[in-house]
């Protein structure tokens, strides 16, 4: 613009100013002109051609090493010049240096100014790392990912329930533990009946003579898919069965089982399940991304049900070897922090629920009673269904929070599996396992335990003691909290009035009865184990009774049993965490 005004001034003063004494004054004077304004606008073109041609040699660089996650092809692209940032981003989340790679990401998930098409560019070109690196980024655009590619159709006479059932024949079916092949079984014995009824007209449920005398509907379908996918969750926990599911179409069918039962949290929970055991195995890693999975789980992380967005969050650690070196097994959550973080931690925080308990619903207020068709008031709006995720994590941000999750039953009449027959002894080892597959020991750590999970926590801490490998669990023990947990035992086990649950207690229960001898020995050699080690204990104890069914009401921990005469409520067991972590940490 400065050079094209000077020329206009130029021609101007010609113009208006006097004739000039002599002709070739005038041309001299344009000739002037030409060279000096030609010289500039030479070099100007020069300048930008060069330019262009760098930024064209880097790009087509890039363009040789950027290559689609679902494409088998190299792609070539033609840049323009103001898609220039997306492809150099691109370029550095290719690169060899980690710490660039992570930068990259993160630019990549603060940037919320694009257009679509910016987006898409992104989705379509970067690697599996990249994309998971995205999804585990709080802050990131869900559309950097692309939907799901389409779902192969079912076969012909076919449903999603019979595609279930030929996948789970498919696996192998010898040299399973019981419990695995109770589900299979039974999974397969009612699926059978479930086709046979599509054809017959009636549903026989169960296979033990009691039928039902109704047409075949959503609701026996829907138990059937349930059993199917509880018998997968057993057999993801076997790598080999996992390269089977993948191998068999397993990923697709649980897709399109996923979108079909959005309204249904069990189905989508077992799904969920499956599929964050099979990201423990790293190979199956690039057939999950190029399924559609992430897509789906980048969207569920960001759930508000903290169920949900804790199941999603467990499957993109797995995936996610970038940042991630522990593995989270069946029934490990890690509440907080869910995304990625550049904050360091400075220590764990363990939850262990108890009889009857669970990961998430063990940790939340107190129920509310309050009409549902009545306006929310400000109080209840601070209600939380898992306070460890809400309060905790909010006062001390640089914990990792852990939450397990095992299955108890009050009676056999219930147990999921009736095989299944796992004492303390069995669970605390089990436990220990997979928490130090999850890098627990490896900082220094509080157990936070209720009801049967402190019998837990004291049996895997005197396991832990006797294994060199496990030394560090012990040394970096900080502190153990007992809430309401029966040392003494429970008079639980010794009702049977309602007959539904406690006529036949489970093993479970049996552990806990009162003055049991097992006990007695557990507290004896933890009280030992506990002299000359340098952690704190608290003990609470309840103060109301406990319904059991809608029959029996009563303390299930005495106050002679808890080894405490302090009552203690959610806000005041965060408000305890906050003062231990503060004090140690």
């Amino acid at each position: 613009m400065s050079l094209a005004a000077y020329c206009v001034i130029c021609c101007r003063r010609m113009g208006t100013s006097a004739p000039p004494l002599k002709s070739h004054t005038y041309w001299r004077e344009i000739r002037n002109l030409i060279k000096f304004t030609g010289s500039l606008i030479l070099i100007t073109y020069q300048a930008r051609k060069e330019l262009h041609k760098a930024v064209r040699k880097v790009l087509a660089t890039s363009a040789k090493i950027l290559r689609s996650p679902f494409a088998d092809t190299f792609s070539t692209v033609d840049v323009e010049d103001h898609e220039c940032p997306v492809w150099l981003l691109l370029r550095k989340s290719r690169s060899d240096d980690r710490a660039a790679r992570l930068q990259a990401v993160q630019e990549m998930s603060e940037a919320h100014h694009w257009h679509d098409y910016q987006y898409r560019i992104i989705a379509q070109a970067c690697d599996l790392r990249t994309l998971t690196g995205l999804a585990r980024s709080q802050e990131s655009d869900l559309r950097f990912f692309l939907h799901p590619p389409p779902l192969p159709s079912l076969k012909e006479d076919s449903s999603i329930e019979e595609e279930l059932r030929q996948l789970l024949a498919s696996l192998p079916q010898t040299e399973l533990d019981a419990c695995i092949q109770y589900f299979t079984s039974l999974a397969l014995s009612e699926s059978s009946q479930s086709l046979a009824a599509q054809k017959g007209g009636l549903w026989c449920f169960g296979g033990n003579g009691l039928p039902y005398a109704e047409s075949f509907g959503e609701v026996p379908s829907a138990t059937v898919e349930m059993f199917c996918l509880e018998a997968l969750v057993k057999h993801s926990e076997i790598p080999t069965h996992c390269d089977k599911i993948e191998a068999n179409g397993g990923l697709q069918l649980l897709q399109r089982l996923y979108q079909l039962h959005k309204d249904c949290p069990n189905v989508q929970r077992n799904i969920m399940r499956i599929l964050g055991n099979m990201a423990l195995n790293e190979h199956l890693h690039s057939t999950i991304v190029r399924s559609g999975w992430v897509s789906i789980l980048a969207e569920a992380i960001k759930s508000e049900h903290i169920m949900e967005a804790s199941h999603a969050a467990r499957t993109l650690a797995n995936l996610d070897r970038e940042t991630v070196q522990e593995k989270y097994q069946d029934g490990v959550y890690v509440l907080h922090p869910q995304y990625r973080s550049s904050q360091p931690i400075k220590a764990d925080v363990l939850f262990i629920h108890g009889l009857m308990g669970a990961a998430f619903k063990t940790w939340r207020q107190q129920d509310s009673e309050r009409d549902l068709t009545e306006p929310v008031s400000e109080d209840e709006t601070k209600y939380t269904t898992c306070w460890p995720k809400s309060w905790l994590a909010r006062d001390c941000p640089a914990l990792r929070i852990i939450s397990v999750e095992y299955d108890t039953s009050l009676s056999d009449w219930r147990t999921r599996c009736p095989m299944e027959r796992k004492s303390i002894a069995f669970r605390s080892n089990e436990l220990l396992r997979k928490l130090r597959a999850a890098g627990v020991g490896d900082r220094p750590m509080i157990w936070v335990s209720h009801s049967m999970g402190g019998l837990l926590v004291k049996k895997m801490l005197l396991e832990a003691s006797k294994k060199p490998e496990m030394k560090t669990v012990i040394n970096n023990t900080r502190g153990v909290i007992f809430y309401s947990v029966p040392h003494h035992g429970s008079h639980l086990a010794e009702y049977s009035v309602n007959i539904r649950y406690l006529l036949f207690p489970s093993l479970e229960v049996k552990e806990l009865s009162k003055d049991c001898p097992a006990l007695k020995t557990l507290q004896d050699d933890f009280l030992e184990f506990a002299k000359d080690k340098h952690f704190q204990v608290l003990s609470f104890v309840e103060t109301l009774p406990t319904y059991i069914g809608s029959m029996i009401k009563l303390h299930v921990v005495p106050l002679e049993s808890a080894g405490s005469h302090s009552s203690v409520t959610c806000w005041l067991l965060d408000t305890w965490l906050v003062v231990l972590i503060n004090v140690h940490f």
